[in-house]
């Protein structure tokens, strides 16, 4: 956290924060000169800048390595953001992993450094290849394991071993060491263990938090809840502006302070990419994304929350979002199933929001009791990017600033600034400090896919991408495995499928990879699923990459032919309005000029015949 007396970096030089001056400005002192500046947060820094990049080794390390940085990662995390943390913790820690003292320094350094799991990972070694064991004796220490040690008799790992070395000698295999076996039980899952070898119940009981109600963390972004709902509201396309179908709501609360940390609205079902799209936007600083929307707001929440609490959805339990909030230190906390009491926070203001949009056109209420023959079909006038924003308005204007009852009556935000500034009778927490590297946060919560590199490049959807740093991996094969082509991982951004990113085996670092095509435009994986959707009710077209762009490209014509029929029927009823207020105008003239003429007639009895004296304006002035 960035608070006053902080230690930061501001354009590579080190200073002291001295104050902090609203949600966005900082008051420092440079150490080199004393020097006293204001400066934006969003500059600081917590540590000396390096040059970024795109490494993501948390993708390619293997389950038994991934596992032992796990383990090295909870071994240190008390003393991780420990403030006063002297040789005692450390060696503490130590002696409850079994290492040297040197060694707990080395992994604090190294994940300082970075703040990443990754970076516990184990170095290669020198002999790395190099196998102690056989293949063979391997099988037979996992085989064992399996069935003869987890299982609910729960022999000890003597009798174990002494399995594993009769079935070596009967196979005329060298038998481990018996500290070998005790590693092997060491990997283990916990959970596995204590539900093969006692019971599913026990397991639960041990590893599974406490039945009650859901702890108050008393800190902003200690927890943030995450879940998904549908939206009470029929939205139109913004072609032809007909009902397309109800969108879905991913959103996060800060269960502290009651604030929306970010959201996600998409017509697709809830799946892993709304929840890692949802994460990545409340982790982001939202200046920027207002100011595209040209909503002048504050929303001052972001920064890198240090748990999220889930339901038990299978989208929440994805390999890619676990790899992700491991990999940036981020816990996933799981909900009880059965205990709706731990999810209370986002249960309650998905009713408020769905409260707050009963009253739009389109709605569909929250039942068809409510409903009774409302056409919701019928009224839909909202597309899906007018209810963001509209949602967008709703939390910013309204939501943070009201009275929240959870919080005593307090509004979101004003809970929010007295967190992180402080009052009369407890200190702030500070500004939490921004993501440096927020491209590669993101690339960690979007879905990677494994393809093979072909000699056209890679093709993704239908879709050929290529550049130049994909030669090297043209028909790779798998090592020792020389009939089986190697598969690499490719990352994408739905929002913008123009540019997808290769995992560079070598060098572990994301690169981006464009069309092959560069003339094509970029479009989003929801305009591609529309169009493919499209294509495939045609038997007679197959579904080609020229023909997906081909759709895109009418479909994009149909918009700017629809939006400027619309600009010409607005001119067209504006001049027709001009004109019906001029006649009027001119028939009220008339009428008045008429009324005139008769009353001057009358009193001057100069003619008997009203239609001899018609009088014209001006046709008294005479030209020469």
């Amino acid at each position: 956290m960035i608070k006053p007396g902080k230690l930061v970096y501001w354009r590579d030089k080190s200073a002291i924060v001295l104050e902090l001056n609203g949600f966005s400005e900082a008051i420092i002192r440079l150490i080199e000169n004393s020097s006293t500046e204001v400066v934006r947060v969003s500059d600081l820094a917590l540590s000396p800048s390096t040059e970024l990049d795109l490494k993501a080794p948390h993708l390619l390390a293997k389950g038994k390595e991934w596992d032992k940085a796990i383990k090295r990662l909870e071994l240190i995390r008390p003393i991780i953001d420990k403030d006063n943390r002297n040789v005692y913790d450390v060696e503490k820690v130590a002696r409850e992993a079994g290492k040297s003292v040197t060694t707990i320094y080395r992994w604090l350094k190294r994940f300082d450094e970075t703040g990443l799991a990754s970076s516990l990972l184990r170095s290669p070694r020198k002999d790395k290849g190099d196998s102690k064991l056989s293949q063979e004796v391997k099988d037979i220490i996992k085989l064992n394991i399996e069935r003869y040690y987890l299982v609910k008799e729960r022999p000890t790992v003597c009798k174990l071993y002494r399995h594993i070395e009769l079935d070596c000698y009967d196979a005329d295999l060298t038998p481990p060491h018996k500290n070998t076996i005790y590693a092997r039980i060491k990997e283990v899952d916990q959970r596995e263990f204590l539900r093969k070898r006692y019971s599913p119940k026990h397991a639960k009981e041990k590893m599974e938090p406490l039945r009650g109600r859901f702890p108050n963390q008393g800190s902003p972004y200690s927890i943030i809840q995450i879940d998904h709902t549908p939206y009470d509201i029929i939205v139109v396309d913004s072609e032809h502006r007909q009902p397309i179908g109800r969108p879905y709501l991913t959103a996060g609360i800060d269960v502290d302070t009651k604030m929306i940390a970010g959201f996600c609205l998409t017509l697709d079902p809830p799946s892993s990419i709304s929840a890692g799209l949802c994460i990545a936007h409340a982790v982001s600083n939202k200046e920027e994304w207002l100011a595209k929307r040209d909503i002048d707001a504050e929303w001052p929440i972001y920064g890198k929350m240090q748990k999220i609490h889930l339901d038990n959805a299978k989208e929440f339990r994805g390999k890619m979002l676990e790899r992700a909030c491991t990999e940036n230190n981020i816990i996933r906390e799981w909900r009880p199933k059965g205990q709706p009491n731990y999810g209370p926070h986002i249960e309650r203001v998905f009713r408020t929001f769905m409260g707050e949009s009963h009253s739009l056109p389109g709605t569909t209420f929250s039942n068809v009791a409510e409903k009774l023959d409302y056409n919701s079909e019928g009224k839909a006038c909202m597309t899906l990017g007018e209810l963001e924003k509209w949602f967008t308005l709703f939390v910013v204007y309204c939501y943070h600033h009201r009275p929240h009852k959870g919080i005593c009556g307090i509004a979101p935000i004003k809970l929010y600034h007295q967190r992180i500034h402080g009052t009369a009778d407890y200190p702030g927490i500070g500004l939490p400090a921004p993501i440096e590297n927020m491209r590669k946060f993101e690339l960690d919560f979007t879905p990677y896919f494994e393809r093979t590199v072909q000699r056209e490049g890679v093709i993704i959807d239908h879709i050929h991408y290529y550049a130049p740093i994909l030669r090297q991996w043209v028909n790779a094969r798998k090592s020792g495995h020389s009939g089986e082509k190697r598969k690499f991982i490719f990352a994408r951004d739905p929002r913008d499928i123009s540019i997808i990113y290769f995992l560079d085996p070598d060098s572990k670092m994301y690169c981006p990879i464009p069309y092959l095509d560069n003339t094509r435009p970029a479009i989003s994986i929801w305009e591609l699923r529309a169009v493919t959707k499209n294509l495939q009710k045609d038997p007679v077209y197959d579904i080609d990459e020229e023909m997906i762009f081909k759709g895109i490209r009418k479909m994009r014509e149909i918009e700017a032919e629809a939006i400027e029929k619309t600009r010409l029927a607005k001119q067209q009823r504006a001049s027709e309005k001009r004109k019906r207020r001029m006649a009027e105008r001119r028939n009220k003239w008339k009428d008045i000029h008429q009324e005139y003429t008769a009353v001057d007639n009358t009193d001057c009895n100069i003619a008997e015949d009203e239609d001899d004296f018609i009088s014209v304006p001006f046709s008294d002035i005479e030209i020469s």
